[in-house]
């Protein structure tokens, strides 16, 4: 065992988990029994026996010369066969494609999914639904309704009466399905601007008239949205798409604590009153990208309803920590949102291109409505006149599908089980001089960086020169670069701000949602890592 194995396996994973395991109080036999029942069910839906633990990807191969390998733009002349071209699949573009369900890949929000997953993709290929309108899906755009309403329920808690009249009634809709948050989040914005502009539902003014004409005649000089720093670059194209332009998203300060400042936020929404500025919205994040913070959501929302501005909160990746009745207190507030955006194919484990958009008040999306002479028209159920996109598959069958065969139970225990590996692996970190912390986890995202040894006292005294600061941030970056090139384990990096230095830092990310992830493929990752640091030194000579 080479040193850095030592100084990784100096920390026990099996002392520490089985610690806190002790100190878990006892249960009723037949619920422990149960719940173990639903563990060992939901957890054989990702196949652990088939993990191959090698590389996710060929390794030592640049992009750039990855990218020359396809390179060909003239249109074979003749058909070749399916098994031809499958060969020519394997052997030329897999071999470089990532392995997102492999254990040490946690970098992205991208992991294994079920199994039962894969034949229901093939279904809804078969059935080639569009549910774009009812004459082109029929039950299953039903099917997607009750779908939403699960999780509009989960949210909002609304009584059974309300559910039963909503759920499936013409021009009411819970949400929506989009192929992903951004355009959620955008379809949200759309339906706040309209319906903060409008006269009434399925009004024309913005169709026939500019935004700004509409503005004026409301008073208003322009259009803002304000929201936290951290919010998701998504929200910098819906001010783009939506015309307001990213110099109208006014960014709040975090206060002294790490969470939005709602002292500032106040002082800016009367600032916005003062200068006649319409805000669109305040955005309130469920899991920011970079690392899971949480805002203030139950503040937030009395501040929205105080100076009655729509409230959304984009908890693309949070949202499903409502499944724990551990962790779901973290969420406390959302319901006040008008809006919540969900990303199915983050910690709901879907597949690519599916994303929900709720909305508290059933007739909200009639703000946004467009209807066509052949379909989407009124007083139907053709769901194309309140979405963004027009033709759409049924990939809902899989939220459907999901919500069913995993079940509260099983995402609950999904969503548990990642928060825990967190907090794992940030202790394991913690206690790693050759690491630095950045955030306690407060969901399953785990920031750090890597601190040479003639830094670390500097930083522990907090003492870095900004040259030192810039070194420590092309460090990390080399490190992380390295790591996916060789394809062994993998984290990915962002910038954060750091308040004592007031600087950015380049820092790794890592997502832990992959329930085949264990302690030792942790441990790896950060073997790797160090490994990789010998490497740097000895390439350029100390």
């Amino acid at each position: 065992m080479n040193d850095f194995s030592e100084q990784i396996a100096a920390l026990s994973p099996s002392e520490a988990m089985n610690s806190e395991q002790r100190s878990q109080p006892t249960r009723e036999n037949q619920i422990k029994a149960e719940k173990i029942s639903t563990e060992q069910r939901i957890l054989q839906y990702f196949k652990p026996e088939e993990i191959q633990r090698g590389t996710f990807t060929q390794p030592d191969i640049s992009l750039d010369a990855l990218a020359q390998q396809f390179k060909r733009s003239e249109l074979p002349t003749y058909p070749i066969t399916v098994d031809d071209y499958y060969r020519q699949l394997f052997q030329e573009v897999l071999p470089y494609a990532i392995d997102t369900g492999s254990p040490t890949y946690i970098g992205h929000m991208t992991s294994a999914l079920p199994d039962f997953l894969h034949d229901m993709s093939k279904l809804i290929s078969k059935l080639n639904q569009n549910l774009v309108k009812i004459e082109t899906s029929k039950s299953l755009l039903f099917l997607e309704r009750e779908a939403i309403a699960m999780l509009h329920r989960l949210v909002y808690n609304f009584s059974e009466e309300f559910y039963t009249e909503n759920i499936q009634q013409k021009n009411r809709n819970l949400g929506i399905v989009t192929t992903g948050g951004t355009t959620a989040n955008i379809s949200a914005l759309l339906c706040a601007r309209n319906a903060g502009l409008l006269s009434k539902e399925n009004s024309t003014e913005l169709l026939k008239e500019s935004l700004y004409k509409v503005l004026s005649k409301k008073g208003y000089e322009d259009m803002v949205i304000i929201g936290s720093r951290l919010m998701h670059y998504s929200l910098n194209k819906a001010a783009s798409i939506l015309g307001l332009g990213t110099d109208n998203i006014i960014f709040v300060d975090n206060n002294s604590e790490g969470k939005l400042n709602c002292k500032q936020l106040e002082e800016k929404i009367q600032e916005c009153q003062e200068n006649r500025l319409f805000i669109l919205a305040l955005i309130g994040i469920a899991g920011t990208t970079e690392t899971g913070q949480i805002d203030p959501l139950w503040k937030l929302g009395e501040i929205a309803e105080k100076y009655n501005i729509h409230f959304h909160v984009d908890g693309s990746w949070g949202v499903p920590t409502i499944f724990s009745d551990k962790h779901k207190g973290k969420l406390k507030g959302i319901e006040k949102a008008d809006s919540v955006t969900i990303c199915g194919h983050k910690q709901l484990y879907l597949p690519q291109g599916i994303s929900i958009c709720l909305f508290k008040d059933p007739q909200l999306l009639n703000y946004a409505a467009t209807t066509a002479r052949y379909q989407a028209q009124q007083d139907t159920y053709d769901l194309g006149r309140f979405t963004i996109e027009g033709s759409r598959s049924a990939l809902s069958l899989c939220l459907h599908g999901a919500l069913h065969i995993i079940g509260k139970k099983g995402y609950e225990m999904l969503i548990e089980q990642g928060i825990y590996q967190a907090q794992y692996f940030a202790r394991k970190i913690d206690k790693l001089k050759s690491f630095e912390l950045i955030l306690e986890p407060t969901l399953n995202i785990v920031n750090y960086r890597y601190i040479p040894d003639y830094l670390r006292d500097k930083l522990r005294k907090k003492m870095l020169t900004n040259a030192e600061i810039e070194r420590l941030n092309q460090i990390n970056q080399e490190i992380q670069q390295e790591q996916f090139e060789q394809g062994k384990t993998f984290v990915s990096k962002t910038i954060l701000f750091d308040p004592k230095y007031s600087k950015k830092i380049i820092v790794f990310r890592t997502v832990l949602s992959n329930p085949n992830t264990t302690a030792t493929d942790l441990d790896n990752v950060l073997e790797d890592q160090l490994r990789i640091v010998d490497k740097i030194q000895r390439t350029k000579g100390g």
